[in-house]
């Protein structure tokens, strides 16, 4: 995940915020007037959790199998990000209103990138999407 365009640099705030559970996309509009829609595939392909990310440079771990991750739940993390509780259990990832902004503007991009991944991978085409990821095994970063 190293090609990726860089953080945005200055403060948003969120003014709407719809989970739309059919469609599987998260609507965010900022006080900019930039409104996007938010695939819940593409946020939980890029959670910003350690889980997925890692704890530094080259240990990202490639997310499989999620293109039908929907939410059951969005919790407040203060008033500057949201936790977003997956389908898939995932729980881990904080978004802040700055990451979602960034996710929004980046979202063509991040998309290529993570179906140049997949392929890296030896999944063809979008088939890594529809995956059966392997049981987690062990314990959860910082358990």
């Amino acid at each position: 995940m190293s090609n990726l365009p860089p953080p945005i640099s200055h403060k948003v705030h969120p003014t709407a915020l719809n989970a739309r559970t059919v469609s599987r996309l998260l609507e965010v509009e900022f006080d900019d007037g930039k409104r996007f829609e938010l695939p819940f595939e593409l946020m939980r392909v890029y959670s910003p959790s350690a889980e997925v990310r890692g704890h530094g440079e080259g240990q990202e771990v490639l997310q499989i199998g999620k293109r039908l991750v929907s939410i059951t739940g969005i919790e407040p993390v203060g008033n500057y990000a949201i936790k977003p509780i997956f389908t898939d259990d995932h729980s881990t990832g904080i978004f802040t209103w700055e990451y979602l902004y960034w996710l929004g503007m980046h979202q063509a991009a991040l998309w290529q990138d993570y179906l140049a991944r997949l392929q890296a991978a030896d999944y063809a085409g979008e088939a890594g999407r529809d995956a059966i990821p392997a049981p987690k095994v062990g314990s959860k970063c910082g358990s």
